[in-house]
């Protein structure tokens, strides 16, 4: 079954990137809804090593602050949630419940670039996951990689086996404080059929 253009629309070509954002909370039941929609598709060996962390209270904005590069620190803090997307460095850990008709742990354990490839990739997806997610259930988001990760990892994950990938803001967005749309590469640019 395909979507209908309203569909299509808001989880594609009408959403953006948003920087501005409308004084509107984010109740923690959407939260959590929105993680069980998150956790849903695929990643490699059903591995799912992304984990969320939802910077929501002041006091956890004023924890992130001092990682956010300058240009990105004013949206942030006036974001009503923040969500840390970041992955477990021993996710395999998890597998005998998340893939066990067979010993995929083994796979993993003991073998660093493994773990660490499969963790930030599947992570990445999952991140892209938590924001197809976020606009299917109407809210806005802005992704950003403009941040210091060991300063993150220091006041958030410090003694755990948890590092950050990427930042994504979440909110009602301004649609007044949003840029023109940057041009996209077509089909031939992108893209081969082979």
């Amino acid at each position: 079954m395909t979507l209908n253009d309203a569909a299509l629309d808001q989880l594609f070509r009408t959403a953006r990137t948003h920087n501005g954002w409308q004084p509107k909370p984010i109740d923690d039941a959407l939260l959590h809804e929105l993680v069980e929609l998150t956790l849903l598709p695929p990643t490699s060996a059903n591995s799912s090593p992304g984990r969320f962390v939802f910077v929501k209270s002041q006091e956890a904005k004023e924890k992130l602050r001092p990682a956010l590069s300058p240009n990105n620190a004013d949206k942030t803090m006036a974001a009503p949630v923040t969500v840390i997307v970041a992955m477990d460095m021993a996710f395999y850990d998890h597998l005998p419940k998340l893939f066990p008709h067979t010993d995929a742990r083994s796979w993993f354990a003991g073998n660093d670039a493994a773990i660490a490839d499969t963790a930030f990739r599947n992570s990445s997806l999952q991140g892209a996951y938590l924001m197809m997610a976020a606009r299917a259930l109407g809210l806005d988001v802005g992704p950003m990689s403009g941040f210091d990760r060991s300063k993150v990892d220091e006041a958030f994950f410090a003694g755990t086996t948890l590092r950050s990938n990427f930042l994504v803001n979440l909110g009602y967005g301004d649609a007044a404080k949003l840029h023109p749309r940057n041009p996209r590469l077509s089909f031939d640019e992108a893209a081969r059929v082979a």
